[in-house]
């Protein structure tokens, strides 16, 4: 996992740094700028003629010295200063005399009639906390227009590097080279389409800084390695079983699809309760699920008790066999599924996923929440979170990370908040997905995801790494079905399909 940090975050493994362990702030600004110039030279298509935009802050001082790097190694460098003289940092200032004792003109405004083949951002950096307009809205505009390799040192310059928004304008890198950690504005949209490809580089800084603060991660294939391993005494039970309450009239397909990532995941039984309506299309479609049938009428007006306790002593037969419940893909928000929510809320003490139609249906009878025992995943995307919370979707999406550790300390669950980013949260702990891509906004995408989660705990994983591997290994899944199918040719049996080939690096 790497972990990811905000701004004061950063700032304070920076000062740790420089005050603690005794590595002087200048000599890490060296390595931040051979680190930039390595990058810079490895992907940049044309190192003709280069042009270094610096501000007065340290940032603009990571500029002044990947100018003379360049302009050492005998590249052409053009060297403008646009910050103020009045309010540089010492080292800023202290990289600015070293360049011009080296022959580097610095220059006040960018020279016309030349042809920049690279663009390098270096006015802010991780330090803005104001909107940008004036002299440096109109600077920014005009770099972007150029025809050239942009590189933004750090942050692009205009992204908060708290939660990705654009302030005022952003530079629109195509590489963003960051020192230590990520910063959460490089995850988070829009910030991270302005950064382009990211490559982070260690420089010399500690994590100490931080002390016990908790800050997010984000997953990597080193992750993988939690995924509880395969043993060659084993047998299907060994793997663990997973009931999904699933489907309705017209939707067998979300439980195909839901069963499918459970399966692929490596569990090894699930179980779909679902309406009969569905028993011979799910029998055919995938046959290695067991099949148990309701009648789908069984709880509509003018039915009886008698039907509904048939109803739930068939629910609860299926729950006594299962490790894990998945509720919710396809199932509709008819009477019957609303009472297999009750029935599931008030009976099971395990791992529970509720999903789609399973949320809708929560969001109608919220104190159900406070009066189970089961141990709850929820996976909404910001429209059932909307409905689950009260929020306008607007206020969910202004702050994912606020909206879903909100709703998990409420309730004590763990919440998987889906969006472009989706954020994975018990509360305390915070995992940003980066996997994943916009072929993946299809129908059905999200059945896969909770097959794959329920699959996952089946294994005895804990809730909170269930979730977030689950959401790292779907999204990975996408991203191997874009490759080959192109994102506007993708369905969702796609992903659950490719889901072995990420798992066979376990």
């Amino acid at each position: 996992m790497e972990f990811v940090v905000s701004s004061s975050e950063m700032k304070k493994c920076d000062q740790y740094t420089i005050r603690n362990i005794g590595i002087p702030s200048l000599v890490l600004m060296e390595r931040a700028a051979m680190s930039v110039m390595q990058e810079i030279e490895r992907h940049a298509p044309d190192l003709g003629h280069t042009l270094i935009v610096c501000g007065s802050g340290n940032n603009g001082g990571d500029g002044f010295a990947v100018a003379r790097l360049l302009d050492e190694a005998g590249c052409r460098v053009t060297l403008v200063f646009a910050g103020s003289e009045s309010s540089m940092t010492e080292e800023t200032a202290a990289q600015r005399r070293i360049c011009e004792r080296c022959g580097i003109r610095v220059e006040t405004e960018i020279p016309r009639g030349r042809n920049y083949t690279v663009v390098v951002d270096a006015l802010f950096g991780i330090g803005l906390s104001r909107r940008i307009e004036g002299k440096y809205y109109q600077l920014i505009h005009e770099l972007n227009l150029m025809d050239a390799y942009r590189v933004a040192i750090d942050m692009p310059s205009g992204i908060c590097a708290d939660d990705g928004k654009e302030m005022g304008i952003s530079f629109h890198a195509d590489l963003t080279v960051t020192f230590a950690y990520r910063k959460t504005g490089q995850i988070l949209f829009p910030g991270c389409e302005s950064c382009g490809l990211v490559v982070r580089r260690d420089i010399g800084i500690t994590a100490d800084g931080l002390g016990t603060v908790q800050t997010p991660f984000i997953c990597t294939e080193d992750d993988l390695s939690r995924i509880p391993s395969r043993v060659p005494y084993s047998n299907k039970g060994t793997y663990g079983k997973v009931l999904l309450i699933a489907g309705s009239r017209g939707m067998a397909g979300a439980a195909f699809l839901s069963a499918s990532g459970a399966y692929r995941s490596g569990c090894g039984l699930v179980r779909i309760f679902t309406p009969e309506c569905n028993r011979t299309i799910l029998q055919e479609r995938i046959p290695e699920a067991m099949v148990t049938s309701f009648d789908e009428d069984s709880a509509k007006p003018g039915t009886g008790r008698a039907e509904n306790t048939l109803l739930e002593e068939l629910l609860t037969e299926s729950m006594n066999w299962a490790d894990v419940v998945v509720l919710g893909p396809g199932l509709g928000r008819s009477r019957t599924s609303s009472l297999l929510l009750e029935t599931v809320m008030k009976h099971w003490h395990g791992p529970l996923v509720i999903d789609a139609d399973g949320l809708n249906l929560l969001s109608e009878k919220p104190l159900l929440m406070s009066r189970t025992q089961a141990k709850i995943i929820l996976t909404p995307h910001v429209g059932e979170m909307s409905r689950l919370t009260g929020q306008q979707i607007s206020e969910i999406t202004d702050d994912l990370i606020d909206a879903a550790c909100s709703l998990s300390r409420q309730h004590h669950i763990v919440c998987v908040l889906k969006d472009a980013r989706t954020v994975i949260t018990d509360g305390i702990r915070i995992c940003l997905n980066t996997t994943g891509n916009s072929g993946m906004a299809v129908g059905g995408s999200g059945d896969v995801l909770s097959g794959v989660i329920g699959g996952l705990l089946a294994q005895n994983m804990s809730l909170f790494d269930a979730a977030s591997l689950g959401v790292y290994i779907h999204g990975m899944a996408g991203d191997l079905a874009s490759r080959e199918l192109g994102s506007y040719g993708m369905l969702a049996g796609d992903i659950a399909v490719r889901i072995g080939e990420v798992l066979k690096t376990v």
